[in-house]
């Protein structure tokens, strides 16, 4: 139910009985909606939102990039986590990608940075396998359509086209998409996207492996490429398979919080919320300068320890259980002062890896979504293509605009993120999910690189402690410290609606603050959706920084 006594929101929470979509696209929930309302299960609307985020968000999801799920059913009493993350291709290797690289990393950006395989498509078959509905070629009947005949150019898209022009203009395939006449579209255009609209059929009619992994596809994005630079072959795309695992969890206040494991930060998450949980959170009060600080604070500690030895745990022993544990979390918030603000860089990790190594900052763009049904079913869904627009370049004629995620490896022997054939590289990507009594409670995420862990504690502690409606949660100002999509500082970002005698009080304490718009992209975009067992509603909110809407019936 709403907090009266909350903040004022520009749009109300989307309260409906019988399911609910929440993404950062209209057209994408609306998709969703139509699924479920077909039939279908959370599982179906989620794979319709998230292909439409494919074309009416190509700066942050597609086709080429990665994905990770997790999935509850309320009368099955547990959690399913999915990561349909790809590994680097078999001929990546540091000694390839040494003699090619510009200083001491991978090329962000063309073919030389697309060296790992796409795992989203895969994870919506496991998915689909598991928990569909609805025949899998009625999926993707919006996607098609927005590709073939034309979507709006919304405003964000229209946003990031004009800040990539010049790189989108530097590949040719790429350039005759998105930049048509050789002019950047503006909000409210029409975008045709043809060759995605064919590739999306494919999919549709002959399904994600005969199409997308082991046929006509990955043959024609590996034939355009390689030539090019990338690695990436099509018995690279064959091997791959996406995964079921074991998620992780920690406790908040008597509430269960569910993450994904490495390779993705969703230890980090935890760790964050295990540190703040050792303090009176509604003594601060939202909108403080203690809540800011040592929120903060608490997000520099836990960093420490994810860039300590996040990777793919097949590749190194990550101490993930003691990392997580509540009496770690204990040991390590001795590290926070009230009175003074920590620096990132100067933090030790808790648990020291094997040999020293330069601790790399992430960033990089997403989309996050959630879908709940009235069997009781709620997923958790981010995907991503890593930076806005992923490599920048497009596979052949198949419309995919492929991830750059491979360009994250460090090409350091000593580093555990060091680039290896098979490996699955450091994933900011977490999808969030909170159960009280055993039962869903809460569906939430949050796109932005290092935001995510970020966002996700504002949601949780403004939802917990302070009893706001989910759309009350993600309006709240926020801060994020480090980088995300858009930016390359480690400074403390506070949106301009915080009063200047919190942010007075914050420089006061050592905090690197910098002051951004009222509303600002990089905090990113929030969807959540909770379950009011008592009323027998979804509540579903979405984040007015983005585009998106919370939809339901």
């Amino acid at each position: 139910m709403s907090n009266s006594k909350g903040p004022r929101t520009g749009r109300p929470p989307a309260y409906a009985p019988h399911g609910v979509v929440a993404t950062p696209h209209y057209l994408a929930s609306a998709a969703g909606l139509n699924v479920l309302q077909r039939g279908g299960s959370a599982v179906d609307a989620a794979i319709a939102a998230n292909a439409v985020l494919c074309v009416v968000y190509p700066h942050m999801a597609g086709l080429g990039g990665d994905g990770f799920w997790l999935i509850a059913q309320a009368a099955e009493g547990r959690v399913h986590g999915l990561n349909a993350s790809g590994p680097a291709a078999r001929a990546a290797t540091v000694d390839y990608y040494r003699p090619r690289s510009k200083g001491d990393g991978i090329p962000t950006s063309g073919p030389l940075s697309v060296l790992t395989v796409p795992g989203t498509v895969d994870g919506w078959r496991l998915a689909h396998e598991r928990f569909g509905r609805l025949d899998w070629n009625a999926l993707f009947d919006a996607a098609i359509d927005y590709a073939r005949d034309g979507m709006p150019v919304s405003r964000s898209l229209a946003d990031w086209l004009a800040q990539d022009e010049p790189i989108l203009a530097t590949y040719p395939a790429t350039a005759a998409i998105f930049l048509p006449g050789k002019r950047v579209p503006r909000a409210g255009q029409r975008l045709v996207q043809r060759d995605l609209a064919r590739s999306f059929q494919e999919i549709a009619d002959l399904g994600a492996r005969k199409s997308f992994y082991e046929g006509p596809i990955a043959e024609r994005i590996c034939a355009a490429l390689q030539p090019q630079g990338s690695p990436l072959a099509p018995d690279d795309f064959a091997a791959f398979h996406a995964q079921w695992v074991e998620p992780i969890k920690t406790t908040y206040r008597g509430y269960e919080l569910y993450e994904l494991p490495p390779n993705t930060q969703g230890f980090t998450a935890l760790q964050i919320l295990n540190l703040i949980e050792g303090y009176d959170v509604k003594r601060w009060g939202d909108g403080t300068a203690d809540y800011y600080h040592h929120m903060t604070e608490a997000v520099k500690v836990a960093f420490a320890d994810r860039d300590e030895w996040l990777t793919d745990p097949d590749f190194v022993n990550i101490p993930v259980e003691r990392l997580i544990s509540k009496a770690y979390a204990d040991e390590r918030r001795r590290l926070i002062d009230s009175d003074r603000a920590l620096d990132i860089a100067e933090v030790p990790a808790g648990i020291p890896y094997a040999q020293p190594h330069e601790r790399l900052a992430p960033d990089g763009d997403t989309c996050y979504l959630c879908a709940a049904d009235r069997n009781g079913m709620i997923v958790s869904l981010i995907q991503s293509i890593y930076h806005d627009f992923g490599s920048a370049v497009v596979g052949g004629d198949t419309g995919i605009i492929l991830q750059n995620r491979g360009a994250f490896f460090a090409l350091d022997d000593r580093h555990p993120n060091r680039l290896e054939p098979g490996k699955r590289t450091f994933h900011t990507l977490i999808p969030a999910l909170l159960e009280r009594d055993g039962q869903p409670y809460l569906a939430f995420g949050s796109m932005g690189g290092e935001g995510q862990p970020q966002s996700q504690a504002a949601l949780v502690t403004r939802i917990v402690d302070f009893g706001y409606d989910v759309q009350q949660a993600i309006e709240a100002p926020r801060w994020l410290l480090g980088r995300t999509w858009g930016t390359r500082t480690r400074n403390l970002s506070l949106e301009g609606r915080i009063s200047d005698e919190v942010v007075r009080e914050l420089k006061q304490r050592g905090q690197p603050v910098a002051m951004v718009t009222d509303w600002n992209d990089n905090m990113g975009h929030a969807s959540a959706i909770r379950v009011d067992r008592e009323q027998g509603f979804f509540e579903g909110g979405a984040d007015p920084r983005g585009d998106g809407a919370a939809l339901g019936y």
